[in-house]
């Protein structure tokens, strides 16, 4: 394995942890609104509970898309403070900085990504 180092300024990294840092304040906030909206009292129409269960369906994958995505934000969070946030987990290049400010938790560059 290359022992690339982040080639990333440390202005950069401060931008990138300020933003995944109020991303994860986020999706945290989401998962507790959602794990509430989850938890509320059904309907005792067995009609209205039909609509309510397909509703806790979505809930249950939006939780779950939440909390994965905020596993990789920590990770991000982990990689700028271990100094590998920004180079690719499988070329071991540097991550275009328009692909971090888009994905900021990204951990493949463009061309790996794509295949």
């Amino acid at each position: 394995m290359n022992n690339q180092i982040n080639k990333n300024s440390n202005k950069e990294n401060e931008v990138a942890l300020q933003q995944l840092t109020e991303l994860q304040d986020e999706l945290a906030q989401r998962l507790k609104n959602l794990s509430a909206d989850r938890s509320s009292s059904h309907s005792i129409d067995s009609s209205e509970q039909a609509v309510e269960r397909e509703n806790d369906e979505v809930v249950d994958q939006l939780e779950n898309d939440t909390r994965e995505e905020l596993v990789q934000v920590q990770s991000a969070i982990k990689r700028i403070e271990n100094g590998t946030y920004g180079i690719c987990a499988k070329c071991e290049e540097e991550i275009s900085p328009q692909r971090l400010k888009a994905i900021p938790y990204a951990t493949l560059c463009i061309n790996c990504a794509d295949t």
